[in-house]
Order: C-alpha cells, then sequence, then structure tokens
C-alpha cells in the first residue's frame, strides 16, 4: 500500500494549539494527506499542555522535542538542533508552522534549508514594531515560506510590498476563529470556572453575572518595566472598584509581580488572579464579559468574533482589522487612556464592530483545499 504523503505540523506555544487544531482535523477528513505534529515543548507546562490538547481534541503530539525555556537565541538554537533530524527521518512534502513564536521562525529556518517547502499559517500580520521579537519572526518566516495563508486582506498588501510573489497568497480567513466556534457551546460557565478557584458566583453583590471584565498581561513591555507594570496595575485597581476583573495570570507575569513587590497592590484590589486557564475556560470568560484588557493578539480576535468590547493595552497591533472593523481599542499603558475607553464601555456599550470576511469556520478547509491543489 502507498503511503500518503506527509506533512509536518509544528506547534510551539499555547496560541499555536488553538491554530493547528482546525488545520489537523480538516487534514484527517479527505485523507489524501498523512499529518505529523510535531510539539517543540517552547511552552512546557505539562498540564496546560495536556489541558489544552485535550480540550481541542488534538491527538497526543507525534514527536516532542522537549525544548523548554530559555532566551529567543538559545530556545530558538535548540529547536532548530532537534527538528532538523525529525525532517530528514520523515521526509515530508512540506512543513506548516503557525504564528509567530520561535518555534515558528526556527523550524522554518530548518526546513528552508533543508529544500522543504514551508506553509505559513497567520502570513502578512505586521505590527511595524521591530523592537517586538514577534515581528521579527513574522517577517522572516513569510520570507521563507513557499505558501503563504492570510486572516485578512491587509495582510497581502504587506507581502507585495516585502516582496513577496502574489501566486504564493492565499487569502483563506482565521483559523483561531475555526476553533472558537468548533467550541463554543463547550464553554465552560465562568461560575464553573470561578468555583474552581473558591470565588462564588455572581462576583458581584448587583448579581448581574456579566457584570465582570477579564485581563490578561504578558507582553515583555508591559511588565518587564516595574515601572510600566505598576502604574498599569494601579490602573487596573482603580477600575476594579467599578466592577471585578478576573486575571488568569501569566506565570511569567506572576513571576515579575512578585519581584517587584507589587502583589500587595492586587490583594487589596477586585482584581480577581487565577492561574492559567484551559481554552474552554477562557472561552466561556471572554463569551460573558463585560469587556477584556489585554496585550495579546489571539484575544484581539476572539473578542471581535464574539462581539466583545477589547481594550489592547499595547501601542501598536499587527492585528488593524479588529480596530477598523472588529471591537478593538488601542490605548497603551497611559492611564487617562484606559479609564476613558473603559467608561465609554460602560456607559454606551462600547464598540459594536462585525464579524471580518471569512471568520466563518471554514478556514482550515480552504488551507487543505489549497495545499492539495498547490503542492500534491
Amino acid at each position: 500500500m502507498k503511503r500518503r504523503p506527509q506533512l509536518v505540523c509544528v506547534v510551539g506555544a499555547r496560541p499555536n494549539f488553538m491554530k493547528i487544531a482546525p488545520i489537523y482535523t480538516a487534514l484527517e477528513r479527505p485523507g489524501t494527506i498523512d499529518p505529523i505534529l510535531v510539539h517543540t515543548g517552547q511552552h512546557y507546562d505539562e498540564a496546560m499542555k495536556d489541558t489544552f490538547f485535550r480540550q481541542l481534541g488534538i491527538p497526543e503530539p507525534d514527536l516532542d522535542l522537549e525544548v523548554g525555556s530559555g532566551s529567543h537565541a538559545v530556545q530558538t538554537a535548540q529547536i532548530m538542533q532537534r527538528f532538523e533530524p525529525v525532517l530528514e527521518d520523515a521526509a515530508p512534502f512540506a512543513v506548516l508552522v503557525v504564528g509567530d513564536v520561535n518555534s515558528t521562525i526556527a523550524c522554518g529556518l530548518v526546513a528552508a534549508k533543508k529544500q522543504v517547502p514551508l506553509i505559513h499559517v497567520e502570513a502578512g500580520l505586521r505590527s511595524g514594531d521591530r523592537t517586538m521579537p514577534e515581528e521579527i519572526n513574522r517577517v522572516l518566516t513569510d520570507q521563507l515560506s513557499a505558501l503563504l495563508f492570510t486572516t485578512e486582506r491587509a495582510a497581502r498588501d504587506n507581502l507585495l510590498r516585502e516582496g513577496i510573489a502574489e501566486d504564493k497568497i492565499h487569502f483563506v480567513g482565521n483559523v483561531m476563529i475555526d476553533s472558537l466556534l468548533g467550541h463554543l457551546d463547550q464553554a465552560f460557565p465562568p461560575a464553573e470556572t470561578l468555583a474552581r478557584h473558591g470565588r462564588k458566583w455572581p462576583l458581584n453583590s448587583n448579581n448581574n453575572a456579566s457584570d465582570y471584565a477579564v485581563l490578561t498581561l504578558h507582553r515583555p513591555s508591559n511588565v518587564d518595566d516595574p515601572e510600566v507594570l505598576g502604574r498599569l496595575l494601579q490602573t487596573l485597581t482603580e477600575i476594579s472598584r467599578r466592577m471585578p476583573i478576573i486575571f488568569p495570570c501569566h506565570p511569567r507575569t506572576d513571576k515579575m509581580i512578585e519581584r517587584f513587590g507589587l502583589d500587595g497592590l492586587i490583594a487589596a484590589s477586585g482584581i480577581i488572579s487565577t492561574p492559567p486557564l484551559g481554552y474552554l475556560e477562557m472561552l466561556g470568560l471572554i463569551r460573558s464579559a463585560r469587556l477584556v484588557l489585554t496585550d495579546s493578539g489571539g484575544l484581539q480576535e476572539e473578542t471581535t468574533a464574539l462581539g466583545v468590547p477589547c481594550v489592547t493595552l499595547r501601542e501598536n497591533t499587527e492585528r488593524p482589522i479588529t480596530i477598523t472593523e472588529g471591537t478593538n481599542t488601542l490605548v497603551g499603558s497611559d492611564p487617562d487612556a484606559i479609564f476613558t475607553c473603559v467608561e465609554d464601555i460602560l456607559n454606551g456599550g462600547g464598540k459594536r464592530g462585525r464579524i471580518p470576511a471569512r471568520w466563518d469556520g471554514k478556514a482550515a478547509q480552504r488551507i487543505v483545499q489549497v495545499i492539495e491543489k498547490k503542492l500534491l
């Protein structure tokens, strides 16, 4: 029996899991391609990895490179060293990478140097900020790729400006939204999630179950500088006097809060800090929230898809469609801008937005169709 052509699919960090899940499912349905799932171990929390894989219906990886944490250079180098033998053994017809993490560029570089066609899902997103490691990863991965799948039409313009051939670019939609729409009916009720962390529901004495905000913070520009992080937390503490803020805290952010002596600020506020949550727990919290405060790119997209107002605590975004068409407002770390935006949401409901084109839950199907047509 003839072996099906093999496609190596790479994941490395938690945001990758939501992007690869619908692609893996779409690859298995026609049965013309044999997907090999490689987890680099860039996010190495075993419990969280297992939770995400189980909730998203992703099988256990065929290979786990177990790289773990390290500086950007160390982590990228270790992924490259451990990924090269994978390509030699598997001899795939292509390598598929998603997003913009170190695993994306590391495996992309190995594929390019081994002359294996590279497929980049979520290509062409640009913040214009080269101080962000993710921006470097995006630009370089796109330059290496044979097929580039975009989530929004503006990404095509970015790629063309950078000299990418037009016939390599395919506007397919957003696989993150495929995952969201596919799992919305499985999302955990907020009361159930909070009960697991010892919190009664509803959080407010007015018994309005949706009267809360969700917060995430993890970007180095926000959490590595004690002055910036302190200013943000002080601002968020003030907002938490108006409504509770649920804060699933990234391990790195938690470490910085403790290092800078800011944990007392949270303890004395209406900010409810929890450990990192699984995908279905977060989805349930976001869907029912009055608003979301975040520096995450993925949450900007998910809130737009759900119609939930989003306040982005960054000076720029690689996802401008969430501002021009969605529910997102960019405010940076300036307290006055944050307060003004939150007040507008609480008083007027915030931006209504609309669902961007092809954010319809079928992006992964389109991706597989193009791969089969172009590479097989």
